[in-house]
């Protein structure tokens, strides 16, 4: 009898010793993954303010977004207590030796945006590129005809094609898109107007080139500026827009949506202070509702 009780006692050690080891492994992934995003612990469908005192504030922040290997998250801050004081400085927040460190670049120079290889940061008509040391290079033009356009956001597929904005003098603005066709670059088209509906500004293209979001305000809204949403469909079209709905979008301005390199979570701004926009935060939500939007093929 003593010997069954020894084997169920040895059986019984094992089976604890293999939980505690999956729970540890558990805990362990989980925190390998909080560490990917400052540190912060990932929202559900509820959109929530990211790294509440390391990014966001009562103050403005604004078009977050992170690297290909999620090491390096650039933003932009507003600084200073008078509107003659006031400056907007460009903030780079990186992970060395898993310590995120924050570090402040220069004054703002553009609404940045990372190619999807990592190897470019795109300033609205101008950029820098990555160098072989790990730094970028000095601001270069775009060039012609991107030079002479009012862009104020550029983002960029994986194909090398370009979707942008153009902000005109009476707060209107489209979006055009510029391909690479046999190794040229193309003159800029306007997108049709199921995109363009007189106010269509910083455009966010997929990877894949699957969708396109982007912000303005149109009948039907929930007030101020919201978030949308087109699919492309199997003939290569783009769908009707569509709103992401009261979970990203209220009666406020909501604006400058991304998505992380890892297709996890959708980033946006929301102006949380008066018309001022003296509070603009930056949120994030998971990008499981951009799926639940997804058209059924």
């Amino acid at each position: 009898m003593r010997k069954y009780v020894l084997i169920f006692s040895a059986l019984a050690l094992v089976v604890l010793f293999n939980a505690c080891n999956t729970k540890k492994s558990k805990e362990n992934n989980l925190s390998v993954e909080q560490s990917l995003y400052l540190g912060q612990k990932p929202p559900g469908l509820k959109p929530e303010p990211f790294a509440p005192g390391i990014v966001t504030t009562e103050g403005w922040e604004y078009c977050g977004g992170f690297t290909p290997d999620l090491k390096e998250f650039y933003y932009l801050r507003e600084i200073g207590e008078t509107k003659e004081d006031k400056k907007t400085e460009f903030v780079v927040i990186q992970n060395k030796d898993n310590q995120w460190k924050k570090t402040v670049i220069s004054l703002r120079v553009g609404t940045p945006f990372i190619s999807p290889d990592g190897k470019i940061m795109y300033l609205g008509k101008r950029y820098k590129e990555r160098l072989d040391n790990g730094n970028w290079s000095e601001i270069k033009k775009l060039g012609f005809p991107f030079d002479s356009l009012p862009i104020m956001r550029l983002t960029a597929s994986s194909k090398g094609t370009y979707f942008f904005d153009e902000f005109k003098s009476d707060f209107t603005g489209d979006i055009r898109y510029s391909r690479i066709v046999n190794g040229e670059r193309e003159e800029p088209k306007l997108l049709s107007k199921k995109i363009n509906g007189g106010k269509s500004f910083h455009p966010f293209i997929a990877s894949d080139e699957s969708y396109l979001i982007f912000d303005g305000k149109r009948e039907g809204g929930y007030g101020d500026s919201d978030i949308y949403i087109s699919f492309r469909t199997k003939d290569g079209s783009w769908g009707d827009a569509i709103n992401l709905g009261d979970i990203v979008n209220t009666g406020a301005w909501e604006a400058s949506a991304t998505v992380t390199p890892d297709g996890k979570y959708l980033f946006f701004n929301r102006n949380m202070g008066s018309d001022n926009y003296e509070n603009v935060d930056i949120f994030w939500v998971s990008t499981q509702i951009i799926e639940k939007l997804r058209p059924k093929q």
